[in-house]
């Protein structure tokens, strides 16, 4: 049975990769438009009297930084997927999604009207041959491809060249989750989508509530895809529109992104510290801050994961349904919470176990 745990021992567990939540800087960001006057609640939803300008702002700034026409903010990545998912694909239409792509994904397929079909984890091929025989049965609807570029349980990469390829070849659009590989990887930090963004067949997601050390989403892609949201996702138009603060505060942490690179480099030399660490522990390398030792059992991964606890690392066992059936693992999370230092006791402890 799942329950709530404290936040206590070394941080492994988090999604705060840049360290961000606890900055300074936002910290005074904060404080400085508390200063001017934005409120904390938004009191009511967009379309009603929730709409603020920090909201406007944050979708402007959002928008230009990571280089599409327009972008939607929500008060979560959940919240961003249920609603896209939902509202954008048809009726007649086909969505193949990579099976490891995230609940809320799945969420939103359940809610929608499209056809959905899962294509095996990165395997381009499938989403081709799914398409081709999904067309030659004569359906005319649009085609809809859907993938993170980093996945969130085991680290690895979309073939996002490869998947575009497929996208031209039939007119489909491509969906990109960038949840954990916004603010980590791309100029700037922009996501491992960043070239694609100004295209008229992509829409992205980018958590604000990992790396960018806040919380909510943003969808970037074109203005249309943008208006069609506002005016039938019905988790945007019947939700109280998130926080004018928390909206500055992501203003903030763009802006971060920008002007301190060296916390990406930071965090890219404790992934390649971590992997030569915790390889003879059986810790496979991603080259992302998302390592994974698979286990398969669940009762051993979960034994595990609680002897690391009691030694004073937050390192969480993550087992089905979270992950497929038989790939129970310990998912270990690099951020700047963390120290060389820290990582070398993990490995040493994690040596002695198992």
């Amino acid at each position: 049975m799942r329950a709530l745990q404290p936040r206590v021992g070394r941080d492994f567990a988090s999604n705060d990769y840049l360290g961000l939540a606890k900055s300074a800087r936002l910290r005074a960001a904060v404080q400085e438009a508390l200063s001017r006057g934005v409120a904390l609640g938004s009191g009511g939803s967009r379309l009603l009297r929730g709409n603020d300008p920090e909201h406007d702002a944050l979708e402007a700034e959002a928008a230009a930084f990571f280089g599409s026409e327009a972008a939607l903010f929500f008060s979560s990545g959940y919240a961003a997927n249920s609603a896209l998912f939902s509202t954008l694909p048809q009726r007649g239409d086909l969505v193949v999604y990579d099976a490891l792509i995230h609940a809320s994904a799945h969420e939103g397929m359940r809610l929608g009207r499209a056809t959905c079909t899962a294509a095996a984890h990165n395997d381009v091929d499938a989403i081709d041959t799914t398409i081709a025989a999904w067309r030659s049965g004569g359906a005319t609807g649009r085609a809809w491809i859907a993938v993170e570029s980093l996945y969130s349980m085991d680290g690895d990469r979309a073939p996002l060249t490869d998947v575009m390829a497929v996208a031209r070849r039939h007119d489909a659009i491509v969906l990109v989750d960038e949840a954990h590989a916004t603010g980590v990887f791309g100029e700037h930090g922009r996501g491992l989508a960043a070239e694609l963004e100004d295209r008229e067949n992509v829409i992205s997601l980018h958590t604000c509530g990992k790396a960018l050390g806040c919380e909510g989403a943003l969808l970037c892609g074109p203005r249309v895809a943008r208006d069609f949201l506002v005016n039938r996702a019905r988790g945007f138009i019947f939700s109280t529109a998130p926080s004018p603060l928390i909206a500055s505060a992501v203003r903030e942490s763009l802006r971060i992104l920008t002007d301190e690179p060296a916390r990406r480099s930071q965090l890219m030399a404790l992934v390649a510290f971590a992997e030569r660490s915790l390889a003879p522990c059986g810790v496979v390398p991603t080259g992302s801050q998302i390592l994974p030792l698979l286990i398969g059992d669940d009762v051993a991964t979960m034994r595990l994961a609680e002897a690391l606890q009691d030694a004073g690392f937050d390192v969480r066992g993550i087992r089905p349904p979270t992950v497929p059936v038989g790939t129970a693992r310990l998912r270990i999370s690099l951020t700047l919470n963390v120290t060389e230092a820290d990582i070398a006791a993990l490995a040493t402890t994690m040596a002695s176990l198992v």
